[in-house]
């Protein structure tokens, strides 16, 4: 029997994800289905509790059901845990598995992709939400010298940089005037075609600018390079958290610089 996979989220009809873990179900040979379920802002549990009876192996979760996928699963990866949110579910006979690959897909894509090294550099997170929360552990993993938190509300800020307590700086966004060697847009402006009021000092030429939006060039990229700094959107981040979720279902690692092209053209 062909096994099912699935992503859900609301709105859905946007997701690249059916064509990616399609494309790497082609790549590794493995007989399996993947579709998009556009699941009730109320129904969430409900619409995977109906997946799973109907057969479901697995599923990734995006907007807006990360936390609350990491409320419904039974049991969590350490990585989940610590970003208390959840986007790749497992279903077995054991229940739920919920996982979190977003992190370590941003720094496949840094590292590999991109070929950037994170160890012993200066890293600016912009935003304190779920999606800087669940990149936060795998870049400290990286051992930067420098980590720090910048958000509109600086609160949020410190309460996430306390919460991993591992020297963190937190501030607002007009706390950061000095360069970095990689600044990193979490935050929700792109979403809305908005900039967060940043010094144009934290860039230089040497300073990758990468924002976790992808199909658009944001104004936080514009702007990032009409400092002189590269840039990259976070379409990459995508494909790459994609094959980490693939791996736990599947027990096989495609490979994302096809699939990765693919999209680009």
């Amino acid at each position: 029997m062909t096994d099912r996979y699935a992503v859900f989220g609301h709105p859905i009809a946007h997701s690249k994800s059916p064509l990616i873990h399609a494309a790497f179900a082609r790549q590794t040979g493995q007989d399996m289905t993947y579709e998009a379920i556009l699941a009730p802002l109320d129904g969430f549990a409900e619409s995977v509790t109906a997946f799973v009876a109907a057969g479901g192996r697995g599923a990734n979760v995006t907007v807006p059901f990360k936390e609350e996928a990491f409320r419904l699963a039974g049991r969590l990866t350490p990585r989940a845990r610590r970003a208390g949110a959840v986007n790749t579910l497992a279903l077995d006979a054991d229940g739920i598995l919920g996982d979190n690959t977003d992190g370590a897909g941003l720094v496949t894509d840094l590292t590999r992709n991109l070929h950037r090294t994170l160890t012993g550099r200066r890293i600016l997170l912009l935003g304190a939400g779920g999606a800087a929360r669940g990149v936060i552990e795998p870049l400290l993993d990286q051992q930067p010298a420098a980590l720090v938190i910048a958000n509109r509300t600086v609160g949020r800020a410190q309460e996430l940089a306390e919460l991993f307590d591992r020297g963190i700086r937190a501030c607002g966004f007009d706390g950061v005037d000095t360069p970095f060697d990689v600044v990193i847009n979490a935050t929700a402006a792109s979403l809305a075609g908005e900039l967060p009021p940043l010094s144009p000092q934290i860039f230089t030429p040497d300073t990758l600018a990468y924002d976790m939006m992808y199909g658009r060039d944001t104004p936080f990229l514009a702007f990032a390079r009409a400092q002189g700094a590269a840039t990259a959107d976070g379409l990459g981040m995508l494909v790459e958290q994609a094959a980490e979720a693939f791996h736990l279902w599947r027990g096989v690692r495609p490979d994302t610089a096809p699939v990765i092209a693919s999209l680009r053209a």
